[in-house]
């Protein structure tokens, strides 16, 4: 991973991308807790009005987070005029006090659309590179959204380095043959696996790769915002007894349909950072109260994000209602 910085005075930019729920955050969370990036300037995309990702990055001495629009497109002006105000400040007054920046980008976008973007802009040719597109992939589910996903398959082609995320829980036959599919796939590129950002080694034997089909035209992936309310210590009880049932009602549901939950929510414990991916709920992360110790903005509390498709928000919405009353 590139950190020193360049003769040509240019800043190098790390793009850290993947599909949704790849373990991006989980990924750069362990990149700065040994020390890694710690003069690189972090910025995290979230297609979502709602910022989560930022809260797992505590470690980090420079953050920016753009949320509402993915990089690729609908992001992109608010991402250039983010990296051209950090660009200014590391030429003027914060001169020499960082060695890059790193983008983790939502995991609906292209990072290849997302860097043809920057270099189009002419005061960022000349002011930053792309020195690394770093793209994770999901162990578990990364052979099905390969399958079934062209947002999956271009983020691999536009990689230099494919990290393959969660392959304990995944087994060394699968995750070989995902090591596979993706050396077929993008065979520049250079592949590795971690487990919560740890480094592990690749399978000897990889086995045959997974077969991809013609793909399909499919609906949208959209956030949804949905608002669960804030409740006092008296009502978190059941007030998470209620959210936990109806969610995982949704995802057996529906988990072929809602490829993303993340949110904070009261609970018992306290604020707790609740994660799923497909129908896998991660374990859940009690979020400290005071949140001068998180970085980025504050947790929205009382309101989770379902990024999916096939979604009606005004049912959505009504379920909860129906079920949380």
């Amino acid at each position: 991973m590139p950190g020193a910085p360049r003769s040509d005075g240019r800043l190098p930019l790390i793009v850290l991308g993947g599909f949704l729920g790849a373990g991006k955050s989980t990924w750069l969370r362990h990149q700065l807790h040994e020390g890694r990036l710690a003069r690189h300037h972090i910025l995290v995309n979230e297609a979502a009005e709602t910022p989560v990702d930022n809260l797992l990055l505590g470690g980090a001495a420079r953050i920016t987070v753009l949320a509402g629009g993915c990089a690729c497109c609908d992001g992109l002006p608010a991402l250039i005029a983010a990296l051209r105000d950090i660009c200014d400040a590391a030429s003027g007054a914060e001169a020499g006090q960082i060695d890059g920046l790193l983008l983790e980008t939502s995991g609906l976008a292209d990072p290849g659309a997302m860097a043809a973007g920057l270099a189009a802009d002419p005061v960022l040719a000349r002011r930053l590179v792309v020195a690394e597109t770093l793209v994770l992939v999901d162990a578990l589910h990364g052979a099905a959204q390969l399958a079934a996903e062209p947002l999956a398959r271009a983020q691999v082609e536009a990689a230099d380095e494919i990290i393959i995320a969660k392959p304990v829980a995944a087994g060394p036959v699968t995750v070989g043959r995902l090591a596979s599919t993706l050396r077929q796939m993008n065979p520049a590129a250079s592949i590795s696996v971690a487990e919560q950002g740890l480094p592990l080694p690749l399978p000897t034997d990889e086995g045959p790769p997974f077969d991809l089909p013609p793909l399909t035209e499919a609906p949208p992936i959209r956030a949804y915002r949905l608002e669960v309310g804030q409740r006092g210590a008296g009502e978190a009880t059941d007030g998470w007894v209620a959210l936990s049932t109806w969610l995982s009602a949704l995802l057996h549901a529906r988990g072929d349909d809602v490829v993303r939950v993340k949110g904070v929510v009261r609970t018992p414990a306290g604020r707790l950072l609740l994660q799923s991916v497909r129908r896998v709920v991660q374990p859940p992360e009690i979020l400290p109260d005071d949140d001068s110790a998180l970085a980025g903005p504050a947790p929205e509390e009382g309101t989770i994000v379902l990024i999916g498709r096939n979604i009606d928000a005004a049912t959505l919405a009504r379920s909860w209602q129906v079920f949380g009353a």
